[in-house]
């Protein structure tokens, strides 16, 4: 894991992130935020519902 491809911390909880230096932009993690802003049991069912 490079310092660009890490876990980052937020509220106690964890947002999972991936640099791509290619088209210079991130990927985060949507299921993680979901988790984060809605406190969810289980975020997966939140977003697909």
């Amino acid at each position: 894991m490079t310092k660009k491809d890490k876990i980052k911390i937020f509220e106690d909880s964890t947002i999972r992130t991936v640099w791509d230096s290619d088209n210079e932009k991130w990927y985060i993690s949507i299921v993680d935020v979901i988790s984060v802003l809605t406190e969810s049991a289980n975020p997966q069912v939140y977003w697909r519902v």
